[in-house]
């Protein structure tokens, strides 16, 4: 599976850890930053992570900032991503199950890089199940269809 990754400064050594993980597992994974300790500005990662999953360069996003909720608000603002924000495995699953989620959210200030990986995992291993859920989640890129 083709995966991206981006975090802000203070997820650095998790997206580092999953990179090197994600690689392992057989992966292709493109690194999209940053890529030094040096702060920066997590909606411009989440931004450019949303366009790569959007335009089809990605499978699927995994995007990290310290508590997983700015970055994840930055990647929602692309009409044709779906990222969740998440800290266990459960969560991660349903994310794709129901809500066909294309990319995640995590904070490396709030779980540790083993819970990362489950939900990663579970992420990644879990498919849309369609059905009653597709008109729910045409919603969520169509607002006029309410």
């Amino acid at each position: 599976m083709r995966i991206a990754i981006a975090s802000d400064h203070a997820a650095l050594d998790m997206k580092a850890a999953l990179y090197e993980w994600l690689i392992e597992q057989g992966h292709e994974v493109a690194d999209l930053g940053p890529y030094d300790g040096e702060g920066v500005d997590y909606p411009d990662y989440g931004y450019k992570l949303a366009s790569v999953v959007a335009d089809g360069t990605a499978d699927r996003g995994i995007a990290l900032c310290g508590s997983g909720i700015g970055i994840s608000i930055a990647v929602n603002r692309n009409p044709v991503v779906r990222c969740a924000q998440v800290s266990e495995p459960l969560s991660a699953g349903l994310a794709r199950e129901h809500n066909d989620a294309n990319c995640i959210a995590m904070g490396a200030r709030l779980i540790g890089i083993e819970m990362a990986k489950a939900c990663v995992t579970s992420f990644l291993g879990t498919d849309f199940a369609g059905g009653r859920h597709q008109r729910r989640v045409d919603k969520l890129s169509s607002p006029a269809l309410s």
